[in-house]
């Protein structure tokens, strides 16, 4: 089959799948899930910014060499995008398995394969890239360097598995109090800062993971339910945001940057503070003011043929895309450098921005050709026909993936002591819970079988 036929049959799929959306979705969610990834990845790709200098890899960030650029972080930092987002789906899909007298273990142990499928090779790959790397005699540190780069979009998934499994909680509490439940989480992210910043309270800035996301999330419960209908509510909303996040920034201890930035005191992001929750709340009103002209762009078959085809593979985009840039930039480096020596920020890096791009958007299609089966398998995994998961099955096997998830960003998968080179323990972690949640309904059932009859 010819690489064309392949495109336009990928095209066609979308486009059918595209044609049968029932005419009541919300075509602008799948819009921002899509949109809000693609800032991300061109985000990463933009503030990763490498080059040789006397024979070395030098691995600078580029919002510290340029100060300027970290305003630019106002506009790609769109996780509260993506978290909006999950409360809106997450609300729907939870409002329905409610009214279908489905289980909590039915809900979601779909939700967790689809989310936790796609991860799975990523590790696999890149246990194999560092171990084979250690076995070559590669510096330990250049293979933590790279296998930490390429899993930094994991870090995500731990938290978002975790709003995901707490949402029969939170979505009660929104039925019963609303945007007081909003504005709950948010009293907690402010007494989280204070404690923090004012009183040098210790480590307890790590609870805003809840606080600063849960909040967004419950946001999007309220535009799943009709509160932003009124385009002039999303206006004030998005007003009340910058405000908030320009006396924040202004005024108070937070660094303008909304990621984290090497010789930083603060990090905006790594745990969430409370402005970035503002931005949230600036986005969320900004992104719901242009709802009505945005769902009337959606109405194009053409444009919404492309939302669906991205949406189908938005996960494994995520998850690949700086393994394409690390393989970009080795190759560079083996090829002699080629490229790498000009110095971030000048005009010869920007004007070379776009070649760089078009080669990682090269890199990372093929990539994205094989994996996004894993994606396509967890989204149309169907756990009924099996029974539900017992329930400490689900949890420990959402605890063991989260751990790994997590151990991954803080740490990396590749261990600066052993044979293998690799902290075989993370590895081991998200593969025994998939494995558990992945498995338990068949095992059980199985094991049903093997009894006696009358027991």
């Amino acid at each position: 089959m010819s690489e064309t036929k392949a495109k336009k049959n990928i095209w066609t799929r979308a486009r059918d799948m595209a044609e049968k959306a029932p005419p009541e979705r919300n075509r602008y969610v799948d819009f921002l899930r899509a949109l809000s990834i693609m800032a991300v990845v061109i985000g990463h790709w933009l503030v990763a910014a490498p080059f040789v200098e006397n024979g070395a890899v030098n691995g600078a960030n580029l919002l510290e060499l340029l100060p300027w650029t970290q305003w630019l972080t106002l506009g790609f930092q769109v996780m509260p995008i993506f978290f909006l987002v999950g409360g809106f789906s997450n609300g729907v899909s939870w409002s329905a398995n409610r009214r279908e007298d489905g289980t909590y273990a039915h809900w979601f142990t779909s939700r967790f394969r689809r989310l936790i499928y796609p991860v799975l090779p990523l590790f696999i790959i890149w246990t194999v890239i560092a171990a084979f790397g250690t076995a070559m005699g590669v510096e330990r540190t250049i293979v933590a360097l790279a296998a930490q780069l390429a899993l930094i979009p994991v870090w995500f998934l731990s938290v978002y598995i975790m709003v995901t499994a707490v949402v029969p909680l939170t979505h009660a509490a929104w039925r019963r109090w609303g945007l007081g439940s909003f504005f709950a989480l948010m009293a907690g992210a402010i007494a989280v800062d204070i404690l923090t910043l004012q009183y040098g309270v210790p480590y307890l800035n790590f609870t805003n993971f809840a606080f600063v996301w849960l909040a967004v999330h419950q946001l999007g419960y309220a535009w799943s339910e009709g509160y932003f209908a009124k385009p002039s509510r999303a206006v004030l909303t998005g007003l009340a945001g910058l405000i908030s996040l320009a006396l924040l920034v202004r005024f108070g201890p937070y660094p303008v940057a909304m990621i984290g930035v090497p010789g930083n005191d603060l990090s905006n992001s790594m745990p969430p503070t409370l402005a970035l929750l503002a931005l949230g709340i600036a986005q969320t009103g900004i992104a719901l003011a242009l709802e009505p002209q945005a769902r009337r762009m959606l109405d194009n078959l053409k444009i919404w043929t492309a939302v669906v085809l991205m949406n189908g593979m938005i996960m494994t985009i995520y998850l690949w895309h700086l393994t394409a840039f690390v393989l970009v930039l080795v190759a560079a480096y083996m090829l002699g450098g080629i490229g790498l020596e000009v110095i971030p920020g000048t005009a010869e890096w920007w004007l070379m921005r776009p070649v760089w791009f078009a080669i990682y958007i090269a890199v990372t299609l093929p990539l994205v050709m094989i994996f996004a089966r894993y994606e396509q398998a967890g989204a149309g995994s169907a756990p009924s026909d099996k029974g539900d998961v017992p329930h400490w099955r689900l949890i420990t096997g959402l605890l063991l993936a989260c751990a790994g998830l997590a151990s991954t960003a803080v740490l990396s998968i590749a261990s600066p002591l052993g044979v293998t080179g690799v902290r075989l323990w993370i590895i081991a972690l998200p593969l025994i819970g998939a494995a558990l949640v992945r498995f338990g309904p068949v095992y059980d059932l199985a094991k049903r079988r093997a009894k006696p009859s009358g027991e």
